[in-house]
């Protein structure tokens, strides 16, 4: 039997536990200008999920049909990719999916039946636990000692994670999507996975949603922090003690001198009592404010307060939307120097890298921007062209359909 040419207009799914149908992204939310550019371009979309924000089971927006398999349900037992797995092949057999595209691991199910099912799977690399293994790497300090325990960490938790998951994983994948070189070589290098069916797309925002704007006096006011005062921000999980206590450490240094600074910390988690036990134990109850949890409508009005956004969290695989935002709007941007962010950002010309354990330099490098407005200015300008030239809605679009083409010839059921 004659193989079938590959069609023009795709049958494509999208799935994530967490995928916030949104115009402002979060976590996995920057993949949906992509979606919504499939769309445009006449491909089918479906994106199936666990909730969202509007507690609604079905979202149509922008010709992109989104499922949220949890909403609706007041307990559900099963998890979340058994649910999936019951819902791709129920719509998958009534109109067949080309393509499935799984942000995470919660499509390894239909990964083991694939053939059976005649469908090209994809995942993003934030599927593995890649980001754990940057997580280690970003704690270490440059003493001996230090870099021994690192390495040994490194190796067990490089191991387990493999071992543990991933390498099951990949063995399902036909195409893994990542936004960095240093991905892309870890992949190959650590596990064993073939280049040539790695893709690179710098998922990102749509920029042009992020003009810079003025500081809300409001939300200033609200907070209880003086108009006149120099503002960091960072948002964190709480989920990992020294990445917020590393930047107390440093900011405390950084208050001593400018006594006018304070730091907005965004989010909420496990670890937030620990976290707050060290920021009174260092005398900075003044000036740190917790925001607590935020709504993603409303972080664009935090990004704006800050002068310095800083995030030295290595554990994401990808780029963090809040910190694109905050390039977007000509903030001096702080982030990690194992983060994939050191591959776009070119330190000290478009914001600053970092080793996270390294308090003193980040605490130096914090009062010399404070004191030099005008070259925080410049950086700002070179963060924003930055992003702008990076993160083109219309590229990104034209290298994911590239990329899913190129996956579905690779499975040899389309002739060329």
């Amino acid at each position: 039997m004659a193989r079938p040419s590959l069609p023009e207009k795709l049958n494509i799914c999208v799935t994530s536990r967490n995928f916030p149908i949104a115009s402002r992204p979060d976590h996995h939310g920057y993949l949906w200008p992509i979606v919504r550019g499939l769309a445009n371009r006449g491909h089918h979309v479906t994106i199936l999920s666990s909730t969202n924000p509007l507690g609604k089971a079905e979202i149509v927006d922008s010709g992109v049909h989104a499922y949220y398999l949890n909403e609706g349900v007041v307990t559900s037992p099963t998890p979340f990719g058994e649910l999936l797995r019951s819902r791709f092949l129920e719509t998958h057999h009534k109109q067949p999916f080309h393509i499935l595209h799984s942000l995470d691991n919660s499509a390894i199910l239909l990964g083991k039946t694939k053939k059976e099912n005649h469908l090209a799977i994809a995942y993003d690399v934030e599927a593995t636990q890649m980001g754990q293994v940057f997580s280690i790497l970003g704690m270490a300090q440059e003493s001996l000692s230090s870099l021994v325990t690192t390495g040994v960490a490194l190796a067990y938790k490089f191991i387990s994670t493999f071992l543990g998951g991933d390498r099951a994983l990949l063995k399902t994948a036909d195409g893994v999507f990542v936004t960095s070189p240093q991905q892309r070589i870890s992949l190959e290098r650590y596990y064993l996975y073939p280049d040539s069916r790695v893709y690179t797309v710098p998922y990102g925002i749509e920029v042009r949603n992020f003009e810079p704007r003025p500081k809300s006096e409001g939300l200033l006011k609200e907070l209880g922090i003086p108009s006149n005062a120099q503002i960091i921000v960072t948002l964190t999980d709480m989920t990992e003690l020294e990445e917020v206590k590393n930047l107390l450490l440093a900011f405390q240094k950084v208050a001593i001198k400018k006594p006018n600074t304070r730091l907005i910390i965004i989010g909420q988690g496990p670890l937030k009592h620990q976290i707050e036990y060290e920021m009174l134990s260092l005398a900075l109850g003044s000036r740190v404010v917790f925001a607590g949890p935020v709504h993603t409508d409303l972080l664009t009005d935090y990004v704006s307060l800050c002068d310095v956004y800083i995030d030295l969290s290595a554990r994401s695989s990808g780029f963090e939307p809040t910190m694109l935002e905050a390039m977007a709007q000509k903030k001096v941007i702080i982030g990690s120097e194992v983060n994939p962010i050191a591959n776009i950002v070119e330190d000290g010309r478009d914001g600053f890298l970092v080793r996270p354990a390294d308090t003193q330099s980040i605490s130096t490098l914090l009062i010399d921007i404070f004191e030099f407005p005008l070259l925080s200015s410049e950086i700002g300008e070179s963060a924003r062209k930055k992003v702008v030239d990076l993160f083109d809605t219309k590229k990104m679009v034209d290298e994911t359909i590239s990329a899913y083409k190129s996956i579905l010839m690779r499975t040899g059921w389309y002739r060329a």
